[in-house]
């Protein structure tokens, strides 16, 4: 190469197997020309690798997000399994509820209480004459219902009574004559009535009340609406909690108390 002009270059090309040469005259306007274009092809170049790269790394993640496509159908597929079991169990809910009325309501919010004379005789009825309305022998509810759970022991007794599935706000009544001795709330039974049967050595309790129309102190009679059955304190569906203790040990209601059958 050699200079013929200022800013001018001369490019010599001699053959290695003939005498005869080749020229090629670079202008300086060329040589920027040049220089650009190298640029360019250079970045093109450098561009195209990068996206190679680019989606060689997108490849390889190929048989990661295969795999995880997979777990999400394999999830979806659970869910759908269980949302299925779901309806399944409300459905049966539902139907048990129905046969149970647990979403009728009372038609009044005051109580039925019986007068004297038809209490005495309901009560002599399901007592047997002779027998103190003061021991708890009638059936404590105005409703039927179905007894779902009874007394256990095991160890000690682990479920002091007997419950009674009925419909929400069905009239709840003293199974015997005697006086309140506590009517409140509990974390367990929730809304509940404790009755001392006077001097017979019995005691009686009825929890999971929606509404209390006795308070500590009053006297009841046998049969007398005391509360409005319920869903309170820890429990999963309207029921009676109820039970009989003598001298301060559960003991079975049914053996005292007839059930009655469901109306």
């Amino acid at each position: 190469m050699k200079a013929e002009s200022e800013g001018s270059y001369t490019v010599v090309i001699v053959p290695s197997d003939t005498e005869r040469t080749r020229s090629l005259k670079l202008t300086p306007r060329g040589l920027r020309i040049a220089a650009v274009l190298a640029g360019i092809g250079g970045f093109g170049l450098a561009l195209l690798l990068g996206s190679w790269w680019y989606l060689a790394a997108q490849a390889a993640r190929v048989p990661e997000l295969e795999l995880q496509i997979e777990t999400l159908a394999s999830e979806n597929a659970r869910v759908e399994q269980l949302a299925e079991s779901l309806a399944g169990l409300q459905a049966e809910y539902d139907k048990i509820r129905g046969l149970l009325g647990a979403d009728q309501l009372a038609s009044d919010n005051a109580p039925e209480i019986l007068p004297a004379d038809e209490a005495e005789s309901e009560a002599t009825a399901s007592n047997g004459i002779g027998l103190s309305p003061e021991i708890p022998t009638s059936w404590p509810l105005t409703a039927g219902g179905f007894v779902t759970q009874l007394l256990e022991e095991a160890g000690g007794v682990t479920h002091p009574g007997i419950d009674i599935a009925v419909a929400q706000h069905s009239y709840i009544r003293a199974s015997g004559a005697g006086v309140i001795r506590e009517a409140g709330a509990d974390s367990i039974y929730g809304l509940y009535v404790r009755i001392e049967h006077g001097n017979s050595g019995y005691q009686s309790m009825y929890g999971h009340a929606s509404r209390l129309f006795v308070l500590p102190g009053d006297s009841v009679r046998q049969n007398q609406v005391i509360a409005l059955s319920g869903n309170t304190g820890r429990s999963t569906a309207p029921h009676l909690h109820f039970e009989i203790l003598q001298d301060g040990t559960p003991i079975d209601p049914l053996s005292l108390v007839q059930q009655r059958a469901s109306s």
